[in-house]
């Protein structure tokens, strides 16, 4: 008997000890992405037992007590409550939630952190929008930014104005998963056209100076593209895409994560041909691979490779005569564009504890761009004759960016310190071509140009530098009484390069320009849902390498462009967010004001050349407001508005006697429209699930073409609206995971410009990049994820 009660004890202690040891483990992901959500709370209904996913999306949750149900939330997603069953492995999605300005996001402090504790404008493009977008091309999701405009100079190339005019002004960045994807002084705002728009995740935009943290370039702003990580349970997806224009695209992406080790591989090959505008065709191979290994609890290693190869005749811009005549016959037949560009960085993360995280990330980028523009033809009203150029522009780089993070006790404060080194090499090469010009009747135009002779040894520019591109930067953050954050933010920048100049007797030397940048913040919470912001912050950039050592218009006193300064901005900023009808309405608005200094600018010449000054004055002062309304499950409505001005404080265009316009004092910039504006209003009804239908407007007011504000573009479009006002259509139904859908691009076929812009000269005429008659994209694409 005794043996009896022995073992009966050893049983009841054994099935004790095996039900306090009871493990609930699942994984949690986007249900857009199928990226694991990272930091979810998971909480067994009616027990204290809970716990939160790890880097990898997983959890596990330990409970002595009987579970039947499980509530999931995380930041940015629907909340969820989930059914469990025993010995049942999770597997459980979360539903973005595009309408909620509660979202965390990376780029405003380098790390994760909420949208409402940093004190700046930021705004995220969220993977849901992306993927109903169904984009072509990156236009068509940045311009759903309030304050943003990126213009659509066709085949992927574009111009873009964060808090800046429209156009080609190099006071932005664009990063890749926080690193720029160029060095510091190779500078080119066509530059998205190297990226994948295919294997974006999300897109974060910080509008206005955010040097403190990135460096000089992000002056008016940064566009941080966030690229898709492994996913959580394995998946895919192949589709086409095609247009009534010849466009034609097949994408593919494929991600998993098996025990420790996670891939993503995505890319797309696209091809145009005999398009709506002559010398147009175009074609782009597109590639991203990102790998994550886990080597511990606290420490994994991402490794990422981007490679891009892009090819692209260049129609250019057209006169007035064959802009309103809808003739889009390019006046050359041997201008084009050509990209090769290769990018890879791995990066060693490191969780010291809850309150220390360590990252360190070697980088390697190779890049050339090589083209015959036509925006670089020059030519005198009248003449038969003008000159174009070949050149190339390459560069080399190898950097790293190493940041550390501290949390403190006191005061919630967090300390993020780091630095980055660049060092890159950039060969550039550009000579002359001969042309003819054959005049239209009138002979103020040209009809046709042709390419005459090539002359590979009269150089416009030429000359080979070593760039050094150094950076300190520290943030420190913290609460001196409940409810308000303070933000302290400096960086020191140094930029040098050696430099032989082959035009100038080979003449050697260095540059280098230095620069401490700070920015000081605040954020108040007002509860419910509301809260405001303040900033002021500076920023500057040197000007790009091209700008220095091309040669000076005849008759200028030095013969490069040495004197060019660094500009210089300081930027004061205040904002709020709100919620309101039960968090169905949120509103962000900010208002900014930016003075710059020694701005770098172009002056057009009679002959089409350019001469760059960095000097005078400049003002950009204006408001941005972004409204959504999500009245219920199948209604989403939002509108992303700006109001601003841009203006020209002191700027002196001549001081030749001759010259009736001696300065622009006053006087608006080119090119900068004070209203700009984009709104869509999107519908999936529940007795169609997987259908989804939206109608988006773009408008752009009235802007002054040239400096001397004497020509307006005002034509009229949509809705009789003088400027740009376009309609775009989409929908999609998804099924199964096959998925058609069309995008219907200027709906209502309007004739509109992308850019219009003339010089100061009484001879000088408005050239006109058009923008494409009505398209017509239809997709299909299939998506498999495991169950």
């Amino acid at each position: 008997m005794k043996n009896i009660f022995k073992f009966m004890f050893v049983i009841l202690l054994t099935t004790s000890t095996s039900f306090a040891q009871q493990i609930i483990k699942g994984k949690i992901f986007d249900n857009s992405t199928k990226e694991p959500v990272v930091g979810a709370s998971v909480r067994a209904l009616g027990t204290t037992a809970g716990t939160t996913t790890n880097i990898n999306g997983e959890f596990a949750l330990k409970t002595k007590e009987k579970i039947n149900k499980i509530s999931i939330s995380s930041i940015g997603f629907q909340p969820l409550e989930v059914d469990y069953k025993a010995e049942q492995a999770l597997s459980i999605s979360l539903e973005p939630s595009v309408e909620n300005l509660q979202q965390v996001v990376v780029t405003a402090n380098r790390e994760a952190s909420l949208r409402t504790e940093a004190p700046v404008a930021i705004s995220k493009l969220s993977s849901t929008l992306i993927n109903d977008a169904k984009p072509t091309s990156m236009y068509e999701i940045i311009n759903k930014t309030p304050g943003v405009v990126m213009m659509n100079y066709n085949n992927e190339q574009h111009g873009m104005g964060i808090r800046q005019p429209m156009g080609t002004a190099a006071y932005f960045l664009y990063l890749e998963d926080g690193v720029p994807i160029r060095p510091m002084g190779v500078f080119n705002h066509n530059a998205i056209i190297e990226m994948n728009v295919f294997s974006v995740s999300s897109v974060e935009v910080v509008k206005g100076p955010a040097s403190s943290l990135y460096g000089p370039e992000a002056v008016g702003g940064a566009i941080n593209f966030i690229t898709q990580r492994p996913t959580a349970v394995p998946t895919a997806r192949v589709g086409i895409q095609f247009d009534n224009y010849g466009y034609k695209r097949i994408q593919y992406g494929a991600g998993a994560t098996v025990g420790k080790f996670g891939l993503y591989l995505g890319g797309y090959v696209a091809k145009q041909v005999d398009s709506w505008q002559t010398r147009s065709d175009f074609d782009k191979t597109s590639f991203n691979a990102r790998a994550e290994y886990k080597l511990s609890d606290k420490t994994r290693l991402v490794g990422t490779l981007a490679y891009n190869d892009y090819y692209s005749q260049t129609g250019g811009s057209v006169d007035s005569i064959a802009f309103y005549k809808r003739e889009y016959s390019s006046t050359t037949d041997f201008t084009y564009r050509k990209v090769l560009a290769t990018r890879a960085k791995i990066s060693l993360e490191h969780t010291w504890n809850a309150n220390a995280e360590t990252t360190v990330t070697p980088y390697y980028r190779d890049n050339t761009v090589g083209q015959n523009p036509s925006y670089s033809i020059r030519w005198t009203t009248g003449a038969t004759t003008a000159k174009g150029e070949i050149n190339d522009n390459s560069f080399t780089s190898y950097g790293v960016l190493a940041q550390h993070s501290q949390k403190f006790n006191f005061l919630k404060a967090r300390l993020l310190v780091g630095g980055t080194y660049d060092y890159s090499t950039n060969p550039y090469r550009s000579y002359t071509i001969d042309l003819s010009a054959k005049l239209r009747a009138d002979g103020k135009s040209v009809e046709k140009y042709t390419l005459v002779k090539e002359n590979p040894d009269v150089f416009v520019a030429k000359y080979d530098a070593k760039i050094y591109n150094t950076g300190l930067f520290s943030q420190f953050d913290f609460e001196p009484i409940q409810k308000l954050r303070l933000s302290l933010g400096l960086r020191y920048d140094r930029m040098a390069f050696d430099y032989l100049n082959y035009l100038d007797n080979n003449a050697t030397g260095t540059k280098e320009y230095s620069q401490v940048t700070p920015k000081i913040g605040a954020t108040y919470d007002l509860g419910n849902g509301k809260g405001i912001y303040a900033n002021y912050s500076q920023g500057f950039s040197p000007p790009g390498l091209t700008a220095v050592f091309r040669k000076t218009p005849v008759g200028s006193a030095n013969p490069f462009y040495y004197n060019l300064t660094p500009a210089y901005f300081d930027n004061k900023e205040v904002g709020g967010w709100a919620s309101f009808l039960d968090n169905k309405i949120y509103i962000d608005v900010a208002y900014y004001e930016m003075n710059g200094k020694n701005e770098l600018l172009s002056i057009r010449q009679p002959d089409n050349s350019t001469d760059y000054q960095s000097a005078g004055k400049t003002l950009h002062r204006g408001i941005e407001y972004g409204i959504t309304y999500k009245p219920n499950s199948e209604w989403f409505i939002r509108f992303g508005g700006t109001n601003a001005v841009h203006r020209f404080i002191e700027f002196t265009l001549s001081t030749r006697a001759s010259d009736a316009v001696k300065n622009v004092n006053g006087k608006d910039m080119p090119s900068a429209p004070s209203f700009i504006a984009n709104s869509e209003i999107t519908y999936k009804p529940k007795w169609a699930k997987g259908l989804r239908a939206a109608i988006e407007w773009q408008r752009l007011s009235s802007y002054y073409q040239n400096q001397i504000n004497t020509v307006m573009y005002n034509d009229k479009t949509a809705f009789g609206l003088s400027g740009v006002s376009i309609l775009n259509f989409r929908a999609g139904y998804n099924f199964k995971g096959i998925e058609v859908f069309t995008n219907i691009m200027n709906l209502t076929d309007e004739l509109y410009a992308n850019q219009a812009s003339r010089g100061n000269n009484a001879t000088d005429r408005t050239t006109f990049t058009p923008a494409a008659p009505r398209t017509v994209v239809i997709g299909l694409q299939y998506n498999f994820t495991e169950k």
